[in-house]
């Protein structure tokens, strides 16, 4: 009797191991398929954070370029104005502006 009360705490010990084996397994997959959950989360994370970076660089350049070439529009209506307002000084200064060039290039 004592015998098979034994084999049988064997045999429930046994059991009682084999159902531990098969919940470690169910544990261990659950914490893989929730790691390769939590990396696509983050992936995806990262990525609508760059988008919105990138947007909202794209618009300050955007932004940027819009002043730049107003004011190129800017100075070149003032230069054009200030020409027609005095042709004759404009060509002359034009003229020494081209000599100083000139002599600064022969060196």
């Amino acid at each position: 009797m004592e015998k098979q009360t034994a084999k049988d705490d064997y045999d429930r010990v046994k059991d009682d191991l084999q159902v531990l084996r098969e919940d470690l397994a169910s544990l261990t997959k659950a914490v893989a398929e929730g790691q390769k959950s939590s990396a696509n989360n983050l992936k995806d994370e990262i990525s609508r954070e760059t988008r919105a970076v990138l947007d909202q660089l794209r618009k300050r350049g955007d932004a940027a370029i819009a002043r730049a070439t107003e004011a190129g529009s800017q100075t070149v209506e003032n230069v054009e104005h200030k020409i027609e307002e005095r042709p004759f000084l404009s060509i002359i200064l034009m003229f020494l502006a081209g000599i100083i060039v000139g002599k600064m290039l022969d060196r």
